[in-house]
């Protein structure tokens, strides 16, 4: 799963003596999961953060595009053209990436697990080495993997096209963080952030005012801009500057374009807020594909109201609603560009 580059800049602590903060951090995904828990009693906390902990190892189990588990074996079925039952845990992402396919004009499309595979994005590790065949890229890209491949009867999924591979990476920490706060409030919890490797998932307030995040500048460790986020909002940024691979001083992104099958170009992250963190993963990486021409119009049908995209020139396209939310640092970015994509 893709690492994601927001830094959490505040955790706000006057009324510290009235409502305790617990902070407690996991390794799942292949990255830090810092919780922060606000006016949960300590034990309460603990037993709260224990049992999102065995939700994630279960989701890092089945979810994962290319380790033994639930979706390696549904794929596997796929392969061989066969169908296959799924359990109730990984169906309804399968219906999500259909849907979320479908409302991005095919941009995000999580059946192309061959394609990242091949530019070898399958592992633990960034990829070193000789380059993929470009040719042989665009053959695989050719085959058309599609989610609309996918079909759906009851609990049973199977694909007609056999080089459909699902790889979940692009939206399924979103999902993971949602079930994760819904996990919290079952438990009582009222006030809470769920930071995982910088996508951000928020519950209640920081203490009678808003969790304030900053957002990664693209190109340096630091932070370009810094956003409010309210009670139940996400923050999700998709970015080509940590995962990649480079080869004779070029970088090669880790998002490809579902059309032909090469790295995204120039667009270096995108961000998005809203309360439903799958889909705002889903649409940052989208919104990534579609590039400055497009992403007004993928972010309307995608129903997202809060973007921004940074291009390797430094210039920031935003929604009009991002930039009256966004405050960005000095000297960041060298460009505004404002597009309303309703």
């Amino acid at each position: 799963m893709k690492r994601l580059l927001v830094l959490l800049l505040l955790f706000v602590g006057a009324c510290d003596e009235v409502a305790p903060e617990h902070k407690e951090t996991l390794y799942v995904f292949g990255t830090l999961v810092e919780f922060t828990l606000r006016g949960t009693p300590p034990e309460a906390a603990r037993e709260a953060v224990s049992a999102v902990e065995k939700d994630f190892r279960r989701m890092h189990r089945d979810w994962h595009a290319w380790k033994p588990g639930e979706l390696t074996e549904l794929n596997a079925a796929f392969a061989a053209g066969e169908s296959r039952q799924v359990s109730d845990f990984l169906l309804p992402l399968v219906r999500q990436a259909k849907e979320h396919y479908a409302t991005s004009d095919g941009l995000f499309n999580p059946a192309i697990g061959r394609l990242i595979d091949a530019w070898g994005f399958h592992a633990d590790e960034l990829p070193k080495g000789s380059l993929p065949s470009f040719d042989a890229i665009r053959k695989l890209a050719a085959k058309a993997p599609t989610m609309d491949d996918v079909a759906i009867d009851g609990d049973r999924v199977s694909s007609r096209n056999p080089v459909v591979s699902l790889d979940f990476g692009g939206f399924a920490k979103g999902v993971a963080l949602d079930m994760a706060v819904a996990r919290l409030k079952s438990m009582g919890v009222k006030n809470a952030i769920v930071n995982a490797g910088g996508d951000l998932n928020t519950l209640g307030d920081a203490g009678e005012r808003p969790w304030t995040v900053g957002i990664r500048h693209p190109k340096h460790w630091g932070v370009i801009a810094s956003v409010d986020l309210g009670d139940d909002e996400n923050l999700y940024t998709s970015g080509n500057y940590e995962r990649f691979r480079e080869h004779e001083g070029i970088r090669y992104a880790h998002i490809l374009d579902p059309r032909d099958g090469m790295p995204v170009e120039h667009i270096v992250s995108a961000s998005v807020i809203h309360k439903d963190g799958g889909l705002a993963d889903a649409a940052a990486t989208a919104l990534t594909v579609a590039g400055p021409k497009d992403w007004q119009r993928i972010a309307r049908r995608m129903g997202v109201e809060y973007v921004m995209l940074v291009d390797d020139a430094g210039t920031a396209y935003l929604s009009p609603a991002m930039k009256e939310r966004v405050r960005f640092e000095p000297g960041e970015p060298v460009k505004l560009v404002v597009g309303d994509p309703h």
